[in-house]
C-alpha cells in the first residue's frame, strides 16, 4: 500500500506545497488528484521560491509529476508554469498531464467572472480562474479534455457548438480567437500528455511510494464544506481514488495538513475569525496573501472542533502542522475547543449559523523556533500547544513547520514518510 494522500483539513491554505516537496525526496512520484490552478503552493528551497498552481509541488524535489483526471486545467496557465519552472532550472520533462483532464478555455472564465458579478453582494469570492464552469460543464458533458488536443478540428467542432450554446444566453464568443489559440497551444502541451492512469499504476505494481496531493482544503469540499463558499470539486481524501483511478486497497497513510491557526479566503462562515489588531496581527506575522490572487487572507484561532471532523471524513492517520513559528511571538494563545450552540445539523449547518465557538487558553512560548529541528528542541509551551491539538484531535501531529524553509521541520517518530532521520 505504497500510496500516501496529502490533504487540506481547513479552509485551504494550509502549507500543503511544502510539505508535500518535504516529503517527495522519499518518493517516487506526486500526483494531483483534483481542483485547478485556484490551488496556490508556495516552496522555498534556500533563496529560491518556487509558486506554483496547477504544476504537484514534487517537480521542484525532481519527481515524476502527475496532474491526474480529476483536475481541471488552462492549457495557457499549464504551459506559462511548465516555462517559468523551466527557466527557473527545474526539469519539468518528468511532469505529466493525464489526457482524461478537462480543459479549463477562455471561456470558462468569462462564464466564471460574470457568475461573480452577477451574485453581487452574495458573491461567492472564487478566484475567477474558470475552475467551476469547467467542472459544469465535465457534468454537462461538453468539456475537453486534455487527450482531445491530439485532434484539434475535433476540438474546434466541439468549441463551436459550446459557442453556440453561449450566444443564445447572451455570451458572443470569438470562436476564431478560441480556436487559434488551442492550435498554438497544443503542440507546448501534447508533450506532456499521457494516460496517467496506466503510468499509476506501473509505479505501485512496481512498489514505488506515490504522494497523492490534494488541492484547496477539507472546509471547501463541495461536499463536505460550507456550502455554497466552496469549491468546485473533492477536496477530502477519498477524492483521490477517483481523480487518479485508484483503489482503496492502494492507500496506505492519509496526511492532514493543518496551519496552527486558521485561515480563510473569500466569503463564508468562520466561527473563530478574528477581526482588529490580533487578526492584523496574524496575518501580518504569517504573511497571509494568497498564493493566486494575493488576496487578504482572514485568520483566526485555531478551530478544534472543525479540525476533528476534518480528520474523520479523511481518516486522517497523521498531521503535519504548519507555520507554528507565526506564533512564537504571542504571550497567550486561544483554541476553540467546543462550539455552545448544540444542533443536531451537520458541521456545515453548524457553522453557519453562528455556533458561539468557546475557548482553551494556553501559553505562549515567547521565543523563536526556527532552528528547532528535534522535539525537544521546541520550548515547552510549545510541545504542550502540540499536544493539546493532538488529544482533542485524536491524531498525532508527525510534522512541525517551524519556517518556510524546506528544510525547518521537525519529524517525530512514528511518521510514515522521513526524508531525514526521525527526531524524537
Amino acid at each position: 500500500m505504497p500510496v500516501t494522500i496529502v490533504v487540506g483539513a481547513q479552509w485551504g491554505d494550509e502549507g500543503k506545497g511544502r510539505i508535500v516537496d518535504f516529503l517527495a525526496a522519499a518518493s517516487d512520484a506526486v500526483a494531483r488528484f483534483g481542483g485547478g490552478a485556484n490551488a496556490g503552493h508556495t516552496v522555498r528551497v534556500g533563496v529560491d521560491t518556487y509558486k506554483l498552481s496547477i504544476v504537484p509541488s514534487g517537480a521542484v524535489a525532481g519527481k515524476d509529476c502527475i496532474i491526474g483526471p480529476g483536475t481541471v486545467v488552462s492549457p495557457r496557465q499549464f504551459v506559462s508554469e511548465i516555462e517559468t519552472l523551466r527557466v527557473a532550472g527545474v526539469d519539468t520533462s518528468r511532469v505529466w498531464l493525464s489526457d482524461l483532464a478537462h480543459l479549463i478555455l477562455p471561456y470558462h472564465i468569462e462564464l466564471d467572472r460574470r457568475a461573480e458579478e452577477n451574485r453581487g453582494s452574495r458573491a461567492l469570492g472564487t478566484t475567477g480562474k474558470g475552475i467551476g464552469p469547467a467542472y459544469v460543464d465535465r457534468a454537462d458533458r461538453t468539456g475537453l479534455r486534455a487527450g482531445d488536443l491530439r485532434d484539434v478540428a475535433r476540438c474546434a467542432s466541439i468549441i463551436g457548438q459550446r459557442c453556440a450554446q453561449l450566444a443564445a444566453s447572451g455570451l458572443e464568443i470569438d470562436l476564431f480567437a478560441e480556436v487559434s489559440a488551442l492550435e498554438s497551444l497544443a503542440p507546448k502541451v501534447l508533450p506532456h500528455v499521457r494516460d496517467t492512469v496506466a503510468m499509476l499504476w506501473q509505479l505501485l505494481n512496481d512498489g514505488k511510494r506515490v504522494l497523492a496531493e490534494g488541492a484547496q482544503g477539507t472546509l471547501l469540499d463541495v461536499n463536505f464544506g460550507s456550502y455554497p463558499h466552496v469549491t468546485s470539486s473533492v477536496t477530502v481524501a477519498g477524492g483521490a481514488c477517483a481523480g487518479l483511478g485508484i483503489g482503496p486497497k492502494d492507500i496506505d497513510n492519509v496526511l492532514g495538513v493543518v496551519k496552527a491557526y486558521q485561515t480563510r479566503v473569500g466569503a463564508g462562515p468562520f466561527p473563530t475569525e478574528l477581526s482588529g489588531a490580533a487578526g492584523e496581527r496574524l496575518r501580518e506575522l504569517g504573511s497571509e496573501f494568497g498564493v493566486v490572487t494575493g488576496r487578504p487572507r482572514r485568520c483566526g484561532w485555531l478551530d478544534l472542533p472543525a479540525l476533528r471532523y476534518a480528520a474523520r471524513l479523511n481518516g486522517l492517520t497523521h498531521i503535519a502542522l504548519t507555520k507554528l513559528d507565526v506564533l512564537d511571538s504571542f504571550d497567550e494563545l486561544r483554541v476553540c475547543n467546543d462550539y455552545l450552540r448544540r444542533t443536531d445539523e451537520s458541521m456545515p449547518f453548524a457553522m453557519a449559523e453562528d455556533p458561539h465557538p468557546a475557548y482553551a487558553e494556553l501559553a505562549g512560548w515567547r521565543q523563536p523556533i526556527g532552528a528547532a529541528r528535534g522535539w525537544e528542541d521546541l520550548p515547552e509551551n510549545a510541545r504542550a500547544y502540540i499536544e493539546f491539538i493532538e488529544a482533542y484531535v485524536g491524531v498525532p501531529v508527525s510534522y512541525v513547520s517551524v519556517g518556510p524553509e524546506r528544510s525547518q521541520i521537525v519529524v517525530r517518530s512514528g511518521a510514515p514518510i522521513v526524508p531525514i532521520p526521525a527526531a524524537a
